[in-house]
């Protein structure tokens, strides 16, 4: 007889976790599309209103200055409110800037628009992280986070190939306004579909919710912990400075790629709509597998970080001073696929060590080094690339400076769970 027959089959079943994650996916996939269509469109938005690359710099930064003012409220109105809502309004809020984004004719008025809109989408992320926190268990939340997180490289992919047809066939304009629409489609998903605690959630199974429950007993075993508690950890802040290092690179990389292959490497606009997003494309595959393997090595996630981080600085290196334009495409590649496994290491260990009733305010704060960084790089790029007579050299070096630097920090992270590590 064949005893392997009589064992009882695992099959996969679809839990309410996995679709709460896709409707995460497709805010944040939006939400990178709106933020990042604006780096393909400001070669022409600098030509219409005629602005120096500084001038340029200072609209990417503008979203940058709203999107971390909301970093930390966002998180603590999620905590207090529930995160159903707090999505809900930020996605309709940044949907309607969005549109009106390609209806303004005034540079000040583009500025205070783009700020606007990144208030908006500055609510989101907090709100984002606790309903992850909300709805999986411990141990499957770093690769929920890389895969939520995959949109930091298919959004700017996806950006690069969308706008670039657009801009292409109707101009710049007809991209933004546009792209306003889905949000209110997502806006009403995530009303009707999420709720604040799972265990109101009509398709939760007594299974699903057993995963939920093991986690909570285990964490009333610990200390409860309060946010201005947290607030004085020091893992808290060696988190948010290394997040604001890594961000300098990683934002100018993203906002100025677009620019850079223009301008630099020659690249007509839609050769840099397609060649643009292949560094996002296969960064994809760095964030899942660090996602993976920081689930998996879950107490050494730093070791993924560091050696990663600054393989990623050294093909940087490679990018700008290489001379073909095609192996400048190459090196760009292969340093997205270890920056995104890096960035996927770091939100593992993050997500891992805030407890959930915190989640939103503390992730948010951690979050918000990351857009002050936002905040600073891209302006601070478009201002090397006028002093150096269009440039990219000094420009490049900063994003390399800063790779490096979030590496020295978090060596200084002691080499454990970040929840067993003392306040």
């Amino acid at each position: 007889m064949d005893t392997q027959s009589n064992l009882p089959k695992k099959n996969f079943q679809w839990k309410v976790r996995y679709s709460v994650l896709s409707i995460l996916w497709v805010s944040w996939l939006f939400s990178f599309l709106d933020r990042m269509v604006v780096s393909v469109s400001l070669p022409f938005i600098g030509a219409e209103f005629q602005l120096d690359a500084a001038s340029q710099g200072i609209i990417l930064s503008a979203f940058f200055g709203g999107y971390a003012l909301f970093q930390i409220p966002g998180g603590i109105l999620a905590d207090r409110f529930g995160p159903r809502r707090v999505m809900a309004f930020a996605i309709a809020w940044w949907s309607v800037f969005t549109s009106l984004t390609g209806m303004v004719f005034s540079y000040p008025i583009l500025l205070v628009c783009r700020f606007v809109f990144g208030i908006g989408e500055g609510c989101f992320p907090g709100a984002s992280w606790k309903t992850i926190a909300t709805y999986f268990p411990s141990k499957e939340r770093a690769t929920a986070t890389a895969i939520q997180g995959s949109v930091n490289t298919l959004g700017p992919a996806f950006a690069s190939l969308v706008a670039a047809g657009i801009i292409a066939a109707f101009g710049w304009r007809s991209v933004f306004i546009g792209l306003g629409i889905p949000g209110i489609v997502i806006t009403l998903i995530i009303l009707l579909y999420i709720k604040d605690n799972p265990r109101q959630h009509p398709g939760m199974t007594v299974a699903e919710l057993k995963e939920l429950e093991l986690d909570t007993q285990a964490a009333s075993v610990k200390t409860k912990i309060q946010f201005k508690q947290f607030l004085q950890s020091k893992i808290l802040w060696q988190m948010v400075l290394i997040w604001f290092l890594f961000d300098i690179t990683f934002w100018g990389f993203v906002s100025w790629l677009p620019s850079y292959l223009m301008k630099i490497r020659g690249f007509s606009v839609i050769k840099t709509g397609i060649l643009g997003s292949l560094p996002f494309f296969i960064g994809t595959i760095g964030m899942l597998a660090g996602g993976y393997l920081s689930d998996t090595f879950k107490g050494y996630r730093k070791w993924l970080f560091i050696p990663n981080t600054l393989v990623a600085a050294g093909f940087l290196y490679l990018t700008y001073s290489v001379t073909s334009a095609d192996w400048a495409v190459v090196f760009q590649c292969v340093s997205a696929l270890f920056m995104f496994l890096a960035f996927a290491a770091f939100w593992g260990l993050v997500i891992d060590a805030i407890p959930p009733e915190i989640m939103g305010a503390s992730s948010g704060t951690v979050n918000f080094g990351g857009q002050l960084a936002g905040f600073v790089s891209p302006v601070l790029m478009g201002y090397l690339i006028d002093v150096n007579q269009g440039s990219f050299d000094m420009a490049f070096m900063l994003l390399i400076v800063a790779a490096v630097g979030s590496a020295l920090v978090a060596l200084t992270v002691e080499n454990k769970p970040m929840k067993e590590q003392p306040l």
